[in-house]
């Protein structure tokens, strides 16, 4: 019986927020609990990277910031979760970091400007949702369902 709840309970979290937002949310989950975890912990010095802003950091200043980068997936894993406001218009900054960044990483990697601007319009496409997203984004919503179920 208590499966049966557990999947009610898991299709209702899947439905309160639209499908590209889900993606998203699972996006930020697979950063916080698999990715992050293997690239922090078990890349050699060699392969340490991290990418801000398209400029690639190698060596110790990647691995220093990398807990940045964990951090911001953590919190979007649970922010996103949670449907919490403080996610707008946070999340939509940071993605549009992520437009910045990958124009410029297509640029310095010698992609050309058709690449880039292919690169940036397609993270245009979440980082608009994100910042059209604000009704989502509501505390009150998410903990008067929580005291219902």
């Amino acid at each position: 019986m208590s499966e049966v709840n557990t999947f009610a309970r898991l299709g209702a979290l899947w439905r309160e927020r639209p499908w590209w937002l889900n993606l998203i949310w699972f996006f930020c989950l697979y950063m916080t609990f698999i990715y992050m975890p293997f690239d922090m912990f078990t890349k050699p010095y060699d392969r340490w990277e991290e990418i801000w802003f398209g400029f690639t950091l190698s060596g110790w200043p990647a691995k220093l910031t990398e807990p940045i980068h964990w951090a911001i997936y953590a919190a979007g894993s649970y922010g996103i979760w949670k449907m919490k406001s403080w996610m707008w218009p946070w999340a939509a900054v940071y993605s549009f970091q992520v437009v910045i960044a990958m124009a410029v990483f297509s640029i310095l990697a010698g992609g050309g400007w058709i690449s880039a601007t292919v690169a940036g319009l397609l993270f245009m496409l979440p980082t608009v949702a994100l910042f059209r997203a604000r009704s989502l984004f509501d505390d009150t919503k998410t903990a008067s369902r929580l005291e219902r179920d």
